[in-house]
């Protein structure tokens, strides 16, 4: 079996060389992810038609092939789908620093990559932690590496991969997973959520600054809102409460998607 690794924040990202390490114990791994930052992308291409995506290979500890390319995850994503980097069987997509919940799934690149999968054919994963200080919209205001707990959420990427890797089910699915900034003991366990109405912080408000000696141009500075309690059986709301959220991305009209026992299985004897 083998696994295609990418993520949003780019290929230096930190919580990306934790994930494709641990990962590369369940299966063969291949590293394919954006050469710089491209968070907030969703499952962005770019115009195709327009430009061709320099494509380097690189270097990440632990796995023996890692590719760069110049262009957004759901870009990686896709040239993987069509072969460019040989044949895969699933998609994880992380780790990101800050929960993908509320309205961060439809922005999140780490989301698209698995969601882009999903629709040429491959299931994924999509592996994202809450942070110990400031997140908007999924996304970590500081320094996203600092104080992260990043095996934590490497390792309940590898127990659902792992499930998923022994029987792929045939219709492909995409499964969003995000998980508290705890160490695995410190877990209060793991539950199947919904998307909240809104992330645990948001955006409130956008003002548009003058810039000096730039006559008609200004700066959109935006307001960020406060942290808001969420219910538990949201995604947000669940990892505000110490759980691993677990929220299946199904396809329109699929309310329980074949494949989800394994996982869940599994999630449940590594988070008690």
């Amino acid at each position: 079996m083998r696994l295609l690794v990418t993520n949003d924040d780019g290929i230096d990202a930190p919580g990306l060389e934790v994930l494709a390490a641990r990962l590369a114990v369940v299966a063969d791994v291949a590293v394919v992810a954006p050469d710089r930052d491209y968070s907030g992308s969703s499952a962005a291409f770019g115009r195709l038609w327009d430009h061709e995506p320099v494509v380097r290979r690189a270097s990440v500890p632990g796995v023996d092939e890692a590719w760069s390319v110049a262009g957004p995850p759901a870009l990686c994503a896709l040239y993987a789908r069509h072969g460019a980097f040989g044949d895969f069987d699933l998609v994880v997509s992380g780790i990101n620093p800050g929960a993908n919940v509320g309205r961060a799934v439809a922005h999140s690149g780490t989301v698209g990559a698995v969601v882009t999968g999903r629709l040429g054919g491959l299931s994924g994963i999509a592996i994202s932690q809450a942070v110990d200080d400031w997140a908007v919209i999924g996304q970590a205001v500081t320094d996203g590496s600092n104080g992260q707990r990043w095996a934590t959420a490497a390792e309940c990427a590898a127990v659902a991969a792992e499930a998923l890797l022994a029987d792929l089910p045939a219709r492909p699915l995409a499964l969003n997973v995000n998980v508290p900034n705890l160490a695995i003991e410190d877990l209060s366990g793991w539950r199947r959520t919904t998307i909240a109405d809104e992330p645990i912080r948001g955006t409130d408000s956008v003002e548009l600054e003058p810039i000096d000696g730039d006559p008609g141009a200004f700066h959109a500075r935006l307001g960020w809102g406060e942290a808001v309690d969420l219910p538990v059986d949201t995604d947000g709301g669940a990892v505000e409460a110490g759980y691993v959220s677990v929220t299946w991305l199904a396809p329109p009209g699929v309310e329980d998607p074949p494949g989800v026992a394994p996982v869940e299985s599994a999630l449940s004897s590594l988070v008690h």
